[in-house]
């Protein structure tokens, strides 16, 4: 099957309760610079919206003004969360009617939008749960983001005050599904947007004394856009997907994983921004070279920071998590350093998984 011809990953677009305060939480903890806003001020009745862009990685935030707004009820149902990775394409009609030939549940018809600065062209299919992806062209746009928005105004936001902490674009995406669905789910990509499956793990690679998971890597032809899908195995208790899908409310973005250039400065940003990490025990480092070999970071300061580390064939990576950045243990975030190697980590499973284990006890639900 061909692939979709997807450029790349337009932007996140994420449904919140109050999205200037989720705005002003992502500017001061992850750095990102505030470029544009839709609203009443902007002839947008329905909802509020900010965009946030750090290196080449957009979110987009946006919260409903009433309780009449089509998406209103989903707060209620997941919380803060993921709703559409928005795809960018050479020609969305074409994409958008070859994915729904193929199978694609429509959602949004392709529509061209204008105003003063050009015509930007979207549709949007159905993905898992009540997550669509929705392709992008705006190749004849000129404007600071979509029509309805306009450049933030220095009296809404500081622009100036942003701190970029060194994040440069999104490395993957992982989405959690219910137990039995992945390969559903994994199939439904390879079908209606042609990509292929990178690499798999079971629960033989995931697992603990108490749960485990299951998990497949699917990205699209050029290799550019990455989409892991997890789904539960049988455990003694519950695992943090079974957490997952009964918090969120179903299927959904699990973490958004952003790479970084120089992970030990982001990281050390992030931390004087009270970004709060995940821990695993200081043992962990006491046998790193051994399972890594010689490499370029000091080991101490890995320890200090609690940055993790892998290898595969192709060299080595540094990955580090957040813990979840709302109430609901949901979506959280991954910080990623990639020094030749492609792999997602399979050596830091065990002790990633205890570590998470460790904060699901806290909150009584392991």
């Amino acid at each position: 099957m061909n692939d979709i011809p997807l450029r790349k990953i337009d932007h996140v677009r994420f449904f919140v309760g109050n999205a200037r305060q989720s705005a002003f939480f992502y500017r001061n903890a992850f750095g990102f610079d505030v470029i544009a806003y839709a609203g009443l001020e902007t002839k947008v009745r329905h909802e509020a919206g900010y965009v946030l862009k750090q290196g080449e990685i957009t979110f987009v935030l946006n919260s409903p003004l009433s309780d009449q707004h089509p998406e209103s009820k989903r707060l209620i149902t997941h919380g803060d969360g993921v709703m559409d990775i928005a795809l960018d394409v050479p020609d969305v009609r074409a994409c958008f009617e070859e994915a729904v030939k193929r199978g694609a549940t429509p959602v949004r018809p392709p529509e061209a939008l204008e105003d003063e600065t050009g015509v930007f062209e979207a549709a949007s299919i159905r993905a898992y749960g009540d997550t669509t992806h929705t392709f992008i062209n705006r190749d004849r746009y000129r404007g600071v983001f979509a029509p309805g928005f306009k450049p933030i105004d220095p009296e809404r936001y500081q622009a100036s005050t942003a701190r970029p902490v060194g994040l440069a674009a999104i490395d993957h995406m992982v989405a959690n599904v219910e137990e039995g669905k992945m390969n559903e789910w994994v199939q439904w990509y390879s079908k209606i947007l042609g990509f292929n499956q990178l690499v798999s793990f079971d629960d033989k690679d995931i697992s603990t004394e108490y749960s485990a998971l299951m998990s497949k890597v699917m990205q699209n032809g050029t290799g550019r856009i990455k989409f892991p899908i997890n789904e539960p195995a049988k455990g003694k208790r519950r695992s943090q997907i079974e957490e997952y899908l009964q918090y969120y409310g179903g299927p959904g973005i699990q973490h958004i994983a952003l790479a970084t250039g120089d992970i030990i400065k982001t990281v050390r940003a992030m931390r004087a921004n009270d970004v709060s990490f995940l821990r695993v025990p200081d043992t962990y480092y006491d046998s790193l070279t051994d399972r890594v070999g010689v490499i370029r970071e000091d080991i101490q300061e890995l320890a200090e920071l609690g940055i993790l580390v892998d290898k595969d064939d192709e060299g080595y990576m540094l990955q580090i998590f957040t813990k979840p950045v709302a109430d609901r243990p949901t979506l959280f975030f991954e910080v990623i350093q990639r020094r030749g190697s492609k792999s997602f980590g399979k050596g830091n499973f065990k002790a990633l998984f205890e570590a998470i284990e460790r904060e699901q006890a806290l909150r009584g639900t392991l």
